[in-house]
């Protein structure tokens, strides 16, 4: 089966994030994602063991999934780093309320509850695929 384009990753409702520890194996989790600018982009909070390990690693793959990680797709290897621009970041956000609409303002609702809103992380990746 031939790599997804990033196209029909953006396409997907998750993907399967997969990050490296310091020994090298690796940890997958279902994402919610964007397409912007031929980069993904996906949201976590800001302490979550996903982010420590791109800090130590920035090699990530990714691979369609469904909503409980169960990959149906190939892996396509790249780079993922922590977004630290405002302006972009407001732009992810807005996309990701577009592409998910009721089930992101669930989420943000609960985040906002919780007191977690503000303690998020968007990650941008870039692909090894056209």
């Amino acid at each position: 089966m031939p790599s997804p384009s990033l196209a029909a990753l953006g396409k997907e409702s998750y993907i399967s994030l997969a990050t490296f520890r310091k020994n090298g194996s690796e940890v997958a989790t279902p994402v919610w994602h964007v397409l912007l600018e031929d980069k993904l982009y996906v949201f976590t909070e800001a302490s979550s063991y996903k982010v420590k390990r791109l800090r130590h690693n920035p090699a990530v793959k990714v691979a369609p999934c469904g909503t409980f990680g169960a990959v149906k797709g190939d892996w396509v290897t790249g780079q993922a780093t922590i977004v630290n621009d405002c302006e972009l970041s407001n732009r992810v956000y807005a996309a990701l309320d577009h592409k998910y609409g009721w089930q992101m303002t669930l989420i943000n609702v609960l985040s906002s509850i919780a007191g977690r809103i503000s303690d998020r992380a968007v990650l941008e990746i870039s692909l090894d695929c056209d």
